[in-house]
């Protein structure tokens, strides 16, 4: 059977058994921020399972992609080296939700690899947990195992976590025969790849307290997997997941990349292993939304891409061919997952670009490692070259593991860590006063914030420092930070800037004016300058923010959540915040994405968003038990903490839901308008876009319409013209350009010949090296017209406006001689220039030595003498 066929299989059999078929979920985990990624087939039914939702029905199989390689369950520095560790596998699997319990799913399990997958029966064995006298008794007494191929294990049990549903498991493992090494289950070498395990039952049965006390579930349910890939390749007579007929395929085609022939030499060669898995799972991540980048999944991403590159250049693949092999995964597994089909040009593009990235800096990060490795006194590559190559060269540092794996060396981590360290100590230390102000804060009480529903209060002044010292008073014209025991003032947080206001007392003879607003600790910091009278610790003061300023700020907040809602709607789910400005002018949010957003695609957002803002929806405020907001489809940040209770904002009646403590406003109509002024790339993977709202929006369109009549008037033409005209003159400007350039090359020319009198022999060699005026894009010209006339010649010309330009040409006869990059490297250097090139023409420019470009031509004759004189 083939691996598609096994997974129709078994999809056709549980749903015969009543079933439901459940697509595969993405591997970015929808309902859960603490996950990298979709690492088993229970993931997505994670809240039936643990008795939180309700589903419409009680059994289901699916078919789960899935990635390990990141966090906890991480597989990625085995793959290759192993015969079943990968990256991205596919996970059969059938749950029950309080629905049937171990005599169906065993039975089930052995009705499906013996009469369908047709497994020799003497050839399966079974492990069970020692308590499990259940299972244990139905795999003897029902099934017919020999007692001695049922084994107990200790580690047959299995928990979500450290409290909550748990339960033992059955697992069931294939003898591959006497040729592939290791011992049975249980036993001292059962670590060996003789026996296969390939499906493990779990049984989640019990209820785990926090005093490690198991009850019994009201409702036990059944949680099974079985790796796909592992399965095939037993049914296929093979060892080796790698050998299955869909890996075969994959680990054939980058042989062939690679300019290998043998296929037996393919299929045992590491580094083809690692690139068909490689690009199996950068293809399904990609098609999932994450895209390579420094951060979290992307980085994982990153990692993989970069490991595979790795691999092929060790196969002396110097030309890009990763992003070659992703239409050979569509191809393949495209029918049975159509969303990387429909994807496929965009991960195409995303696999090229991070293989461009990585090019230049993989060949030179090669060649320092090689150096370090030729140097090396013992058996480990010192921690500051595993920390350059990463910092410098972009190298993963379980990549640098990999190389010193394959050299049988190993790598100093601790003294990579210190370097990181010192790395981010260097970062840290940029934000110390702020830093050490807010740890010197100590105050017991907290804060309470009144700032949701009220814009001025009354309050108590707890705290006042100056100078970043605790002070009983300060005095008028003192700058300082005043804390209160409530306050309407927002502090900085979610991208939202701080409020301003006064505080001050209710007849005006003390007033402090505050200029920002932020956290320390439990305490608001409110930074600001006492303009009248003095304010003393224990004050009665009325905290008052500035309300137009505030509601600004409250309209662009509220936006950024329907843009988020709508970037993820046009562009795709996925899109992920990856900072955000919230200001009272305008608003800017930073998102993932690896291209840039089409005019059209701006154009559908900015609609959308303004859709929703006509709607004039209520806004919904929800505090909600962080389980419960993120069952509800609240977004929530990645690897961000949050509190046990959280603040859930929805918008639109649903059409945005996140997690959120900003202000915000009642009736999304109060927004008003939403326009976008632009869109560019912030770094890899990640676009920004920068819209205004309100009244900003208002003046926005104000100033574009007058910017309208002024280019009507200048173009003389009427607005309804504007287009035509701009083009027409436009095409002018190009015609005059062409002119322009055909006119300075003639001159070119001209000059051309009148600069070869000034040529010298040198041994044989015309030199010419002089300045010229006029435009400095003729340079290439005029070098080429001298190179021709002159004959075995070398030319240096320079030229001086704002900066220093140089071009070099050496005949094609001399270039063995004197190359063009070395004449124009001497040169350069004299007057402070950069550049470099080829053997017959390089070029330089920049320097900050103008004065200096006479006499570095000058000593260019004798510089060529030197260079002949043994000729």
């Amino acid at each position: 059977m083939k691996t598609d066929e096994i997974r129709t299989a078994y999809l056709d059999f549980f749903q015969q058994r009543g079933h439901r078929v459940v697509p595969s979920s993405s591997l970015v985990p929808a309902n859960d921020p603490t996950l990298l990624f979709t690492n088993a087939g229970m993931v997505q039914f994670k809240d039936a399972l643990t008795g939180r939702e309700q589903l419409d029905y009680r059994r289901a199989v699916s078919c789960q992609r899935c990635v390990r390689a990141g966090g906890k369950h991480n597989d990625l520095e085995n793959v290759g080296y192993t015969a079943r560790h990968q990256t991205l596998f596919e996970m059969l699997g059938n749950f029950s939700f309080g629905d049937y319990f171990k005599e169906d799913a065993i039975t089930w399990a052995w009705e499906f690899v013996t009469d369908v997958l047709e497994l020799p029966r003497d050839r399966l064995w079974v492990t069970v947990h020692p308590s499990d006298d259940e299972a244990r008794a139905i795999w003897i007494r029902k099934i017919g195992m020999p007692p001695e191929r049922v084994v107990d294990h200790e580690d047959n049990f299995w928990a979500m976590g450290d409290t909550g549903p748990c339960g033992p498991d059955s697992e069931l493992f294939y003898d591959l025969g006497p040729d592939v090494a290791g011992g049975p289950p249980g036993s001292a070498d059962e670590d060996g790849d003789r026996y296969s395990e390939f499906w493990n039952l779990v049984f989640p049965q019990y209820d785990r307290a926090a005093d490690g006390t198991l009850s019994p579930l009201d409702a036990p349910g059944v949680d099974t997997g079985m790796g796909l890939e592992r399965v095939a390749a037993i049914v296929q007579g093979v060892t080796s997941n790698y050998e299955n007929d869909l890996f075969r395929q994959l680990v054939v085609r980058a042989g062939r990349l690679a300019g290998i022939s043998d296929e037996a030499a393919m299929l045992a060669n590491p580094s083809l292993r690692v690139i068909a898995d490689h690009v199996r799972a950068a293809t399904f991540l990609i098609g999932d939304g994450v895209v390579p980048g420094n951060e979290d999944r992307a980085y994982v991403l990153r990692r993989i891409v970069r490991r595979g590159l790795r691999h092929g250049y060790k196969l002396d693949i110097r030309e890009p061919f990763f992003n070659q092999l992703v239409a050979a995964v569509v191809e393949l597994m495209g029918d049975a997952y159509p969303g990387i089909a429909a994807a496929a040009d965009h991960i195409t593009e995303a696999v090229a670009d991070e293989e461009r990235r990585f090019a230049d800096t993989l060949r030179s990060g090669m060649t320092l490692l090689d150096g370090a490795i030729v140097n090396l006194e013992d058996k480990t590559i010192p921690g500051s070259i595993v920390f350059k190559l990463y910092d410098t060269y972009g190298f993963p540092v379980d990549l640098t593991a990999d190389v010193a794996r394959e050299r049988g060396l190993s790598i100093d981590q601790a003294g990579f860590d210190q370097a990181m360290e010192a790395q981010r100590a260097r970062g840290r230390a940029a934000a110390r006063f702020s830093a050490n102000l807010e740890q010197s804060i100590r105050v017991d009480a907290k804060v309470e914030f009144s700032g949701y529903t009220h814009r001025e209060g009354q309050a108590n002044v707890v705290g006042l420092y100056e100078g970043g010292v605790e002070v009983d008073t300060l005095e008028a014209g003192a700058s300082g930070v005043v804390l209160l025991d409530e306050t309407p003032f927002y502090a900085e947080a979610g991208g939202q800037v701080g409020d301003r206001g006064v505080i001050g007392t209710e007849g005006g003879e003390v007033r402090f004016e505050v200029e920002d607003t932020t956290r320390g600790g439990d305490q608001y910091l409110h930074h600001g300058r006492l303009i009248s009278g003095a304010l003393h610790r224990g004050d009665a003061v009325v905290a008052a923010i500035d309300c137009e300023r505030r509601q600004d700020i409250v309209l662009n907040h509220s936006a950024t959540h329907l843009l988020h809602a709508a970037l993820r709607e046009v562009l795709g789910t996925h899109v992920e915040q990856k900072g955000s400005l919230v200001a009272p002018d305008r608003l800017r949010f930073d998102f993932s994405h690896p291209k840039p957003v089409t005019a059209d695609e701006l154009g559908r957002i900015e609609s959308r968003v303004n859709e929703r803002i006509r709607a004039n929806t209520e806004t919904l405020v929800e505090v909600l038990d962080f389980d419960d907001a993120i069952h509800k489809g609240a977004i929530a940040l990645f690897g961000e903490k949050y509190a046990d209770r959280v603040r859930v904002l929805t918008m639109g009646n649903g059409f945005s839901v996140e997690l959120c403590g900003g202000t915000h406003v009642a009736r999304s109509g109060d927004i008003g308008v939403f326009h976008i002024v632009s869109e560019e790339g912030v770094a890899a993977g990640v676009r920004r876009v920068e819209a205004v709202t309100g009244a900003h929006a208002l003046a926005w369109f104000a100033e574009g319409e007058r910017q309208l009549d002024a280019v009507a008037a200048e173009v003389r033409g009427r607005r309804a013209d504007i287009d035509d005209r701009v083009r027409q003159l436009a095409e002018r400007a190009r015609d005059l350009q062409r002119e322009v350039d055909s006119l300075n090359a003639k001159l070119a020319a001209g000059r051309g010949a009148d600069l070869a009198e000034e040529a010298v022999n040198v041994n044989g060699i015309r030199v010419l090296a002089a300045t010229v005026d006029g435009d400095p894009k003729s340079l290439p010209a005029t070098m080429d017209t001298l190179r021709d006339r002159l004959g075995d010649a070398v030319v240096v010309l320079g030229h001086v406006g704002a900066k220093v330009s140089l071009i070099a040409g050496v005949s094609k006869s001399v270039s063995s001689k004197v190359k063009a990059n070395d004449t124009v490297r001497f040169v350069a250097e004299q007057v402070g220039a950069r550049g470099g090139g080829r053997a017959e023409m390089a070029q330089a420019g920049g320097g900050d030595k103008p004065e200096k470009l006479d006499a570095a031509l000058a000593a260019v004759a004798d510089w060529v003498r030197g260079r002949t004189a043994s000729s």
